[in-house]
């Protein structure tokens, strides 16, 4: 990005004597109209941005309109390319690299005030007494009126301090928690025993450090004996995916050989098999059933896909959100980068799920308000958003589906705070979903000993 007007200004005329001079009279005979068309498109958003800087009825930033422009046009391509400004890239890399600095609490807007859904324990903010439901109207004596913005203010270096202003229902006062920002971790994967030999893990997004974490979970269950690991439940409902090589190698934990996944794009160094590895160490043959629901997107639907096409584990649930395409980031100068579609993605069978979402082999839902939901198509899902991709590429001339406009996510249920809280097997086991998964490993095993016997 540039600093000044002249700097824009000139960056477009350079563009513009370029094109020129490639799509000149004598230069090249064979230019493609394509490129005509370009030129007289720079000419008019050249004389677009001018316009508007000398005549709008405000004062205007050249650089805040040629980032609105440049998102424009990457939005127009698909709901998932985007420019990033740097402070969204930064974000983007804590979400993805499994820690941050700063006091250790999940946020959210709750009538237009910023709200602890919980703090995260072990952090200072767990320490200093916060509590889910405090209202934080207040960061270092600022009013706190943007989410963003009152999470960037509460990030800092670690060893530096922060003031934090709350309400808390039942006091008559705001309270004051002077806090030392610290390293804080982002688990992505949870894990508990619902039945002895039944195992629980929940990933909840796919990040750098989540294939790790969910070893560990493994392992920890693996190397109890007395009873042995009969049957997992992996939960990947309301996972909206994440870092790819993460989906790719926690699928390659439970198979030994076959696809996991192809993908294919327009340029043939984005076209690529991904094959599991046969492994060294003793396989992991207990039976395996994966949850997936309208919230479970991209990374997630490979694993399911893959599990599923593989015949390695039965998916549960409700109908995948949809997300068949994979993005890649390209930096840019001064911080900025492009976040750009590159390639669909198709499951070992050929699938894709783009559009239509990963179809579970029983379908069960979380409860009578979720399955109304469903049937009112009240819960958003990848083909309601608009310019999304089909799943194949069509054919010239044919006419591409209109996206449905949606005014709302009405209906859509709320996160809920055991994503954030240890897990209580007594608890899950209420989740319906998860009992009929339960319900079905032990059936499984039943049987293999009938049969055995």
């Amino acid at each position: 990005m540039f600093d000044s007007r002249k700097g824009y200004h000139w960056t477009l005329l350079i563009i513009i004597a370029l094109v020129a001079a490639i799509a000149g009279p004598g230069v090249y005979r064979g230019m493609t109209d394509n490129r005509d068309d370009t030129y007289q498109g720079l000419k008019i958003f050249s004389d677009v941005i001018d316009l508007v800087e000398k005549n709008y009825v405000d004062e205007v930033q050249s650089k805040k309109l040629m980032e609105n422009a440049i998102q424009g046009m990457v939005s127009s391509l698909d709901p998932h390319s985007a420019l990033l400004t740097p402070d969204e890239l930064k974000e983007l890399q804590i979400d993805t690299q499994g820690e941050f600095t700063g006091i250790g609490i999940h946020v959210t807007m709750r009538n237009n005030l910023v709200t602890v859904i919980s703090p995260i324990e072990g952090t200072p903010a767990y320490k200093a007494g916060i509590k889910a439901g405090d209202k934080i109207i207040k960061v270092d004596g600022m009013t706190t009126e943007d989410l963003r913005e009152a999470v960037k203010r509460m990030r800092g270096p670690k060893g530096t301090k922060v003031t934090i202003t709350v309400i808390r229902e039942g006091e008559s006062a705001p309270l004051n928690f002077d806090l030392m920002r610290d390293i804080i971790p982002i688990h992505s994967v949870k894990s508990t025993v619902l039945e002895p030999g039944y195992g629980y893990i929940w990933v909840t997004h796919f990040r750098d450090n989540t294939y790790l974490d969910l070893v560990s979970a493994l392992e920890s269950m693996e190397k109890v004996k007395k009873p042995p690991l009969k049957g997992l439940v992996l939960d990947l409902r309301d996972n909206p995916g994440g870092v790819l090589d993460q989906a790719i190698r926690i699928s390659d934990l439970f198979l030994d050989e076959g696809v996991i996944m192809t993908s294919k794009g327009r340029l043939k160094r984005h076209n690529r098999i991904y094959n599991a590895n046969k492994k060294d160490s003793k396989p992991r043959s207990y039976p395996i059933v994966v949850l997936i629901n309208g919230g479970s997107a991209s990374a997630s639907e490979i694993v399911a896909g893959a599990l599923q096409d593989q015949k390695r584990a039965l998916v549960i649930g409700t109908t995948s959100f949809g997300k068949g395409s994979v993005q890649s980031i390209e930096h840019l100068r001064d911080g900025y980068a492009l976040k750009l579609t590159i390639a669909r993605y198709y499951t070992p069978s050929g699938r894709s799920i783009q559009a239509k979402g990963l179809e579970p082999d029983i379908t069960v839902h979380h409860s009578i308000l979720e399955e109304t939901a469903e049937a009112k198509n009240l819960r958003i899902k990848e083909r309601d958003l608009t310019n999304h991709l089909e799943a194949e590429i069509k054919e010239k001339g044919k006419k591409k589906q209109t996206a449905k406009e949606k005014s709302s996510e009405k209906g859509m249920p709320e996160q809920l705070q055991s994503r954030v809280s240890p897990l209580e097997p007594e608890q899950l086991l209420l989740d319906n979903q998860i009992r009929r998964a339960l319900d079905i490993l032990i059936s499984h095993d039943i049987f293999q000993k009938k049969g055995n016997g």
